[in-house]
């Protein structure tokens, strides 16, 4: 897909300064002002970003509105919209190496996930809801003679967009590409870490034939230009991936201003459910080592709690020691590398807090905990575990979004339930098992958006990614993501 050649070719090349695009147009922020993005890799100026503001916001919506209302998006033939979404899927395909090394150098992911889990990812997505498009129908109810019951799906109108720093164009696609298939215009707020792909991606939209204010891109922080969307008055539906603090605030934003609906994945604290009847051991153990250390622990389905069964903990828990312990940490931009950066100096330190805290709460660190390769200037952690890790702790309780694992046994499978479930979370989980009875009950039992057997991660755009619990609620993914960005209106004919 992608030579170490192609990608140096690459690495060093000039990035512009990046402004906002409000009804077609590149423009500077109202006021001028510009932040500073840093390469996590190396800790030095990418480039400046616009920084936006509530006048920002403002014109973003106006634009998108008038989109809406005139119709030259929401009321086209919905096969229509799905030849341009197909339009911008190929183009994404065309780009693709310059995305994701553009990508890889804002937030860090290794290049050898990235070129796949961005902008192939993107593009999949597109594609499946440019297909999508035209083949989505209404209802017919089952009235009495003499009545019709009609049933239309009907867009929303705009729709406001919030995408973390994680995965940048994957997780846009998903909202961006159901909210147009749907008939909708989108305002994109993407994450101030990560928003050079995003800004390309809407250049290519536009290029691919998509109307001029149908999608905006206003950048900036989440105080400024978040608040600013969630508070909107004109703005219909937020969605967002991100976390849990930032989700309570766009519900609070929603109940201040016009009860606009609010979609939500704040994140999980996934289990990965390792019985002894697994069958291959260093299978699964590879599994759980790119379940939690990919990408530095930087996702949000990450496997970031082990559960073994007793009888094979210590045994199990070497493996994954020695695996991890092979992984090479560092330039992401190298395709011999299995972890990159992570995304900033903020969130770098956050880690590294969560891991004194688990010191100091009596997990036993096995491997790992510090920061490593601190002379390139980037921010980098290695593969860290912690085993026989407390319950109670906030090791296992609390998202910490980084390269690191708690490891606890078990003896039973109810055990085995009762301490994964035993988290607020509910987004992601997984079992290991030989026995098809056995892996059933634990689909039945675990309190998760998505349960896995025997693997863990690569589920396509086929099936929803949605949460339960503190993870969130509405769905990514999958013709059931059209639900957020529709509104259903009943027509009762009286024959």
């Amino acid at each position: 897909m992608i030579s170490q050649s192609q990608i140096d070719a690459l690495r060093d090349a000039p990035v512009s300064n990046a402004q906002h695009v409000i009804n077609g147009q590149t423009v500077a922020a109202s006021d001028g002002a510009m932040m500073e993005i840093t390469s996590p890799i190396n800790g030095q100026r990418l480039t400046d970003i616009a920084a936006g503001g509530s006048v920002d916001v403002d014109r973003a919506v106006a634009a998108a509105r008038a989109a809406f209302e005139d119709g030259r998006w929401s009321r086209i033939a919905a096969t229509a919209r799905g030849r341009i979404l197909q339009r911008i899927a190929d183009k994404i395909e065309a780009e693709a190496q310059s995305l994701a090394v553009l990508g890889v150098r804002d937030n860090g992911t290794e290049i050898s996930m990235a070129i796949k889990a961005e902008p192939m990812s993107a593009a999949a997505t597109f594609r499946f809801y440019g297909e999508l498009c035209g083949k989505d129908y209404g209802e017919i109810a089952p009235t009495a003679p003499g009545t019709l019951g009609l049933v239309h799906h009907e867009p929303v109108g705009v729709v406001g967009v919030i995408v973390p720093w994680n995965f940048p164009l994957m997780i846009g696609a998903w909202k961006i590409a159901a909210a147009l298939a749907a008939g909708n215009t989108v305002v994109l707020k993407p994450s101030e870490v990560a928003s050079l792909s995003l800004l390309r991606l809407v250049e290519i939209c536009h290029e691919a034939g998509l109307p001029d204010g149908v999608l905006n891109v206003v950048t900036g922080t989440g105080i400024d230009v978040g608040a600013a969307l969630g508070k909107h008055m004109d703005v219909d539906v937020m969605t967002f991936t991100g976390s849990g603090g930032v989700g309570r605030q766009l519900m609070m934003y929603a109940a201040q201003s016009n009860l606009k609906r609010v979609y939500l994945e704040l994140g999980g604290k996934s289990p990965n459910v390792i019985f002894a009847d697994a069958g291959d051991l260093d299978k699964a153990a590879a599994v759980a080592v790119g379940g939690i250390f990919r990408d530095s622990g930087q996702v949000c389905i990450a496997a970031s709690r082990l559960l073994v069964e007793r009888s094979i903990h210590a045994e199990f828990t070497e493996k994954v020691i020695a695996l991890a312990s092979k992984m090479q940490i560092g330039d992401p931009l190298d395709l011999k590398t299995s972890a990159g950066a992570i995304a900033s100096e903020t969130q770098m330190n956050s880690v590294l807090a969560a891991i004194d805290l688990a010191k100091a709460e009596g997990a036993e660190l096995r491997m790992g905990g510090t920061r490593q390769l601190s002379q390139t200037g980037g921010y980098y952690i290695g593969p860290t575990l912690f085993d026989n890790a407390p319950q109670s702790s906030a090791l296992v309780q609390k998202e910490i979004f980084g390269p690191v694992l708690a490891v606890q046994p078990f003896d039973t499978e109810d055990e085995a339930v009762t301490l994964a479930n035993g988290t607020d979370y509910g987004l992601s989980s997984a079992v290991f098992t030989r026995d098809i009875s056995r892996a059933h009950r634990m689909v039945e039992r675990l309190k998760a958006g998505v349960v896995h057997v025997n693997t863990y991660g690569g589920a396509d755009g086929s099936v929803p990614l949605g949460g339960v619990g503190q993870s969130g609620n509405g769905h990514d993914k999958s013709h059931h993501a059209l639900d957020k960005f529709r509104n259903l209106k009943t027509a009762w004919i009286q024959l």
